[in-house]
């Protein structure tokens, strides 16, 4: 009895000190996180950028939520935007006129164009319009004042997203850019329309929804996996850009154990969606020889991460000239990609075929897929790949 309650005592205390643990570790993570942001906001108020545009002010950050372009013509509204902004993790520039904006539009890529309605020479209408036809990829947000809704509503229909009025607090700001994110997402996935990138040494990778990175040199599986071999003769496995794409929602990753030896076909790893799991097979029979636990710890840095630093396992090949015709590589593998998105859409269309009418909450007036819905479509997506493949 005695010996007993020590034992549960003892996974009691191990379970306190794991919680304390976590809960320090992910303080001292955002403590450091906001140190550097602070750091790159004093940083890029002191870089002159005036060559690249007169009045440009850039703060660029490592992994930002999202990439931001604010013009006003009042310095104050883009000093706080800036500070907001850049403190909660997302990088930003701000210029004071509309033919700066478009500018800098034609040179780098955003996710957002902030504009000011009220502003001399180039107004937001104008800008708005301006965007929508350069840069269609790129979501317009209106900032009005209360007597110039009327106008800010009448830019929706040129193709701004949504405006929001000011004065706004940061809570509010905050609270607006999260919400046309997710709609900005769920747009995206809606209407994937992905440009493929065959990506060679030297090449910087895309983080862009609108594009999938097919490294050169890579090998890929039908199971969208892939492979890379090492100059030792190892092979560093992962997952492909479509597959982390579509399936960014991943709450849990299932690694291989070190020492496991693997069958080509067999499921090497494991994501996870609430009661939703996707089961990749390795590409290659071998033995695993190192775990990235790294995706066990923090799931969800598997969307952000650049392809090669998002891989899961590494093995120790055991039939490597055998198995590895049967991967794709190069433009055998751009060529299958295009297939598979084509796939992915065609499904899609499907379910926005299926949508009962008047259930729109998008301003194109499409559809935004249900948790369950979302799980569905992820399932008849991945079926194909989610057979095990018989060992050549």
């Amino acid at each position: 009895m005695v010996v007993a309650l020590i034992v549960i005592l003892t996974i009691v205390a191990f379970v306190v000190v794991d919680l304390v643990l976590r809960v320090l570790l992910k303080k001292a993570r955002e403590a450091r996180l906001q140190k550097e942001r602070e750091e790159a906001l004093d940083i890029g108020l002191k870089l002159d950028v005036s060559e690249e545009s007169p009045s440009l002010k850039r703060v660029e950050l490592d992994n930002p939520i999202a990439r931001i372009l604010a013009v006003d013509d009042e310095e104050i509204v883009l000093g706080s935007f800036r500070k907001i902004l850049v403190l909660a993790g997302y990088a930003i520039d701000t210029v004071e006129t509309g033919s700066e904006a478009l500018g800098l539009i034609r040179k780098n890529d955003y996710d957002f164009v902030f504009t000011d309605l009220k502003m001399p020479e180039m107004d937001g209408v104008e800008v708005t319009k301006a965007v929508k036809h350069l840069r269609p990829d790129i979501d317009v947000i209106v900032i009005t004042g209360y007597a110039s809704i009327e106008t800010a509503v009448e830019t929706v229909s040129y193709g701004a997203m949504a405006y929001i009025e000011k004065p706004f607090t940061e809570d509010e700001l905050l609270a607006f850019v999260k919400k046309a994110l997710i709609k900005r997402q769920a747009n995206l996935e809606k209407n994937m329309r992905h440009k493929i990138r065959l990506i060679k040494p030297g090449t910087r990778e895309s983080g862009s929804k609108f594009e999938l990175n097919v490294p050169a040199g890579i090998f890929i599986s039908p199971q969208h996996a892939w492979a890379m071999i090492l100059s030792n003769g190892a092979v560093r496995i992962g997952l492909d850009d479509l597959v982390r794409k579509v399936f960014d929602k991943v709450d849990h990753v299932v690694l291989p154990a070190a020492a496991q030896k693997i069958t080509r076909g067999e499921t090497l790893f494991t994501l996870r969606y609430g009661d939703y799991s996707l089961d990749i097979p390795a590409p290659l029979s071998g033995k695993v020889i190192s775990v990235n636990t790294e995706h066990a710890e923090h799931p969800e840095w598997l969307a952000v991460k650049p392809f090669e630093l998002s891989w899961m396992c590494g093995i120790e090949p055991s039939d490597l000239a055998s198995e590895l015709p049967l991967l794709k590589i190069g433009q055998d593998s751009v060529d299958w990609y295009q297939q598979e998105i084509d796939r992915f859409h065609e499904l899609a269309s499907g379910f926005a075929a299926q949508a009962p009418e008047g259930e729109s909450s998008d301003a194109d007036g499409g559809e935004q897929l249900s948790a369950a819905e979302y799980v569905e479509l992820l399932d008849r997506f991945t079926k194909p790949f989610r057979k095990t493949e018989s060992p050549a």
